[in-house]
């Protein structure tokens, strides 16, 4: 029969043995443990920031709303175009368009916005909601607008295309439209966005036309340093145009809205410099009446300026 004495003769390497397996033991329990809290944090998602610095990309909108209680005061400016001269225009830069526009957070996802443009002495209103937003769980971000014109230019005034309109009710006066913008931002440097688009126009300017067009945009930036940015958006719309030119007897008189530009960053301020073959600075006018042909040299050069308020105490702008 062994005494407890007789234990004190186990081999060193049987020891050792021993304490290696109970070592094995703890380091695998341990590793089991930061499994199991790795798989509690990846059900919570990690959403992603900034896809775009501000809430539009150059004519057009992006995903991005504000911060609840912050107001966002934008300046939109569009000179003539280049190809006008010059000693009889200066390169477009003695004429100009303007809109003036205000966006509100209703909440962090939610905000509101109006605007007076003097292309058509139009004021639009419009809203937009983020209702997904990409994560560890969702590959995209999804963000609905919806949004409405009032044209208030007096009756039989003639329009850029060269058309006189002339209206007979108020509601002849408004059209509408809504999109839905879908984004990734693909890495730091990379972000694009998909717009399917419809306008709806109480009136056309022509039987030929039709009152509904559907368009898609695409667009994107790219980060080239930390407060500069590449920008472009394209929008096709699917207007019948050779339906019109069968029953006028002309050319359509409108093209798709192309722009490019690049957004500088400063702090509470986003300043975008662009050229576009656009003058107007809405759904209604950039998707449905852009008289401009790029390969014609019919192109804008013109800025955005955004500056964002808030009227939460010692609060900061924040994107989401």
């Amino acid at each position: 029969m062994k005494t407890f004495r007789d234990f004190g003769k186990i081999p060193l390497t049987v020891f050792f043995l021993l304490m290696g397996l109970l070592i094995s033991e703890g380091v695998r329990a341990q590793d089991d443990l930061m499994a199991l809290l790795d798989q509690d944090l990846a059900k919570e998602p990690s959403y992603t920031q900034a896809t775009f610095k501000a809430t539009r990309l150059i004519n057009g909108q992006t995903i991005e709303t504000i911060s609840k209680k912050h107001l966002n005061f934008w300046i939109s400016h569009r000179f003539g175009a280049v190809n006008s001269g010059f000693i009889a225009n200066f390169f477009g830069l003695d004429e100009a368009k303007i809109r003036l526009g205000l966006e509100y957070g209703i909440t962090d996802r939610w905000l509101v916005g109006a605007g007076r443009s003097s292309v058509e002495k139009t004021y639009d209103f419009y809203t937009k909601y983020k209702v997904l937003r990409q994560s560890n769980k969702m590959p995209v971000t999804v963000t609905g607008l919806a949004g409405m014109g009032i044209n208030t230019m007096p009756t039989g005034y003639v329009m850029e295309s060269g058309a006189e309109m002339k209206f007979f009710s108020n509601p002849e006066r408004y059209s509408y439209w809504g999109q839905v913008l879908i984004a990734r931002k693909v890495n730091e440097n990379l972000s694009v966005q998909v717009m399917p688009t419809l306008v709806y126009y109480n009136k056309v300017e022509s039987p030929a036309m039709s009152n509904s067009l559907p368009a898609i945009g695409i667009g994107g930036r790219y980060k080239l340093t930390k407060r500069f940015t590449l920008s472009g958006e394209y929008y096709k719309a699917f207007a019948d145009q050779k339906a019109y030119e069968n029953q006028t007897g002309n050319p359509y008189p409108y093209h798709d809205a192309i722009a490019i530009g690049v957004d500088i960053e400063t702090g509470g301020h986003v300043f975008q410099l662009h050229f576009t073959n656009s003058r107007g600075m809405i759904e209604k006018h950039v998707i449905g009446q852009t008289t401009g042909n790029w390969m014609d040299g019919d192109i804008y050069y013109g800025f955005n300026i955004s500056r964002t308020f808030s009227f939460e105490k010692d609060a900061k702008y924040k994107d989401k």
